[in-house]
């Protein structure tokens, strides 16, 4: 395993806590690796205990992917959010008693880790659709707004980001009902990420993921340019819509 047996002990003993590269030596040396109770998976199911069912699988995709493709409803998407903005989600959470205090860090602690990815090297290149409720949901003040705001303005002039507004007047035509996320892995293969309340949900089948993939390129065609999505807002960051 490439491990002391003192530290093997430990980790048994649960004195030390399992590491990632802990996990998949494990499952190297016991021939798990890739099987539904490998190492590795207990160890996502530790760190991301509080994540909905599905995401820590999809958190896994997600930092191998080339290409995302992201729609989100009533609220900013994890990738483009502020630490304040998340934070207070988290909060709120909490003050629901949904989940812990620790839950709530490690929720805010794991974004700032998927964020990351947005100026690795050669990064991801990553389209967002955000229906217009999420920019016009007032989520901890003005303020914090006025920064989540002005934080989506920096994510669109990145030059692997595309960012649209799905405004209200879309109406009917707007393909998807429910937030949706979209990976193009390394292979191009291609997997999607839906969720509901209770849970979420990772789908690799084209039957399910291309008809996605579809209504994804029909709601861009439907949105706002990113010029426009932009100035949109920017009236609201300065109260102007």
């Amino acid at each position: 395993m490439g491990y002391s047996s003192v530290h093997i002990s430990a980790v048994e003993t649960g004195r030390k806590p399992p590491t990632l590269p802990f996990s998949r030596s494990t499952d190297r040396a016991l021939g798990l690796v890739g099987v539904a109770n490998s190492f590795e998976r207990e160890f996502r199911e530790i760190k991301h205990g509080s994540l909905l069912e599905g995401f820590p699988e999809y958190v896994g995709y997600e930092g191998r992917a080339v290409e995302i493709r992201l729609y989100n409803i009533g609220i900013i998407p994890g990738l483009l959010q502020t630490p304040e903005y998340a934070a207070v989600l988290a909060q709120s959470a909490v003050e629901r008693e949904a989940i812990t205090r620790a839950q709530a860090d490690e929720r805010v602690a794991l974004l700032a880790e998927r964020q990351a990815m947005l100026v690795r090297p050669r990064a991801p290149m990553v389209f967002v659709i955000m229906d217009e409720s999420c920019i016009r949901r007032p989520v901890g003040g003005p303020e914090l707004m006025a920064r989540q705001q002005e934080r989506l303005v920096e994510f669109a002039a990145r030059p692997n980001t595309i960012l649209q507004v799905a405004p209200y007047e879309m109406g009917e035509r707007r393909t998807l009902n429910l937030p949706v996320n979209i990976l193009t892995l390394p292979d191009r293969s291609v997997v999607c990420y839906a969720e509901s309340q209770a849970q979420g949900n990772l789908d690799r089948e084209a039957t399910v993921v291309m008809p996605m993939m579809t209504a994804y390129h029909q709601l861009q065609a439907e949105s706002l340019s990113q010029a426009a999505s932009v100035a949109m807002i920017e009236q609201l960051r300065k109260g102007t819509l």
